[in-house]
């Protein structure tokens, strides 16, 4: 790792990708926007701000109509300490919704944001493009089969311990390491169990310090070296507003700083909130950065 690590944050060259799913093709020839769509009261930023299925479905339209390439869509809430839904609570929230933004738009990218095996059986049944799982299929040993069966790409992500505990002292000996072999070893496994595409997401504040989040984030390109497309999630998360004395509310700003030295990282996707802004740092980044044909 120390070599792979030489070049941190350098101009590290964008690493074309492709994601299929069902046939469809989504290629990552340039950074895309995942847009973050909470069916939860208790998230940590826009809990309870579509609680209804109109409301978030609308919410999820006018992101993809501001130019969001995905829509991540969660019913479950892994802000720190929270608390399981279970899978008819968690359905109950999100099942209207995926039917709702597809009747109106077919061929959106949907991606599940859950941990449960069921959930995103249903998810994918329901016309869901992709599986988000916080927990890599820890949390639910059946999650590589649906996903595999379903043939549809799965973002694996890094966590220490569970959504309620992963903050009670998070330590490594060294996180960056850590978290590529603990990452590595997903990866394998989730290609050994018949999964085709698979993304990788270091789990900003998922068990983290605020110095270990700098550390990934300062490391990103490093795991490139897993040759899969990276996801960077850091939209207003507390790595910005605790850094800055602020709030989840106040973080637009320093959302934009940390999406600029993640795509510097090259990432290849954003997991946001606020996709204009998110957009326009892409676009500022290319120019920056043009990549070669």
């Amino acid at each position: 790792m120390d070599g792979i690590r030489a070049n941190i944050m350098n101009t590290t060259p964008f690493i074309s990708h492709h994601l299929t799913s069902r046939g469809h093709n989504l290629v990552l020839d340039a950074p895309k926007i995942m847009a973050i769509l909470n069916c939860t009261p208790d998230s940590f930023f826009d809990g309870g701000r579509h609680a209804t299925i109109q409301a978030a479905a609308k919410q999820g339209l006018d992101l993809l109509d501001k130019g969001a390439h995905i829509l991540d869509i969660g019913g479950q809430s892994t802000r720190p300490g929270a608390s399981h839904v279970g899978v008819a609570e968690e359905w109950n929230r999100i099942g209207g919704v995926i039917e709702e933004i597809l009747l109106h738009k077919p061929d959106t990218w949907i991606s599940v944001d859950t941990f449960h095996a069921e959930v995103a059986q249903r998810a994918l049944q329901a016309g869901a493009a992709m599986i988000n799982d916080v927990s890599s299929g820890t949390m639910d040993p059946s999650m590589f089969a649906v996903v595999a069966e379903n043939k549809v790409p799965l973002v694996l992500m890094h966590m220490q311990g569970t959504p309620e505990t992963m903050q009670h002292e998070p330590r490594y000996e060294n996180v960056v390491d850590d978290v590529y072999y603990w990452l590595e070893k997903r990866v394998k496994a989730a290609l050994s169990a018949g999964i085709h595409d698979v993304i990788v997401d270091v789990g900003f504040g998922f068990g983290k310090t605020l110095e270990h989040n700098y550390a990934l984030l300062a490391s990103l390109n490093s795991f490139h070296a897993l040759h899969v497309p990276v996801m960077a999630g850091v939209s207003r998360k507390s790595m910005i507003w605790k850094a800055l004395n602020g709030t989840p509310e106040s973080a637009l700003n320093g959302t934009t700083a940390l999406h600029a030295w993640a795509l510097e990282g090259g990432a290849h996707l954003l997991r946001v909130h606020d996709v204009v802004e998110a957009k326009e740092t892409v676009a500022l980044h290319a120019m920056l950065r043009p990549r070669r044909p």
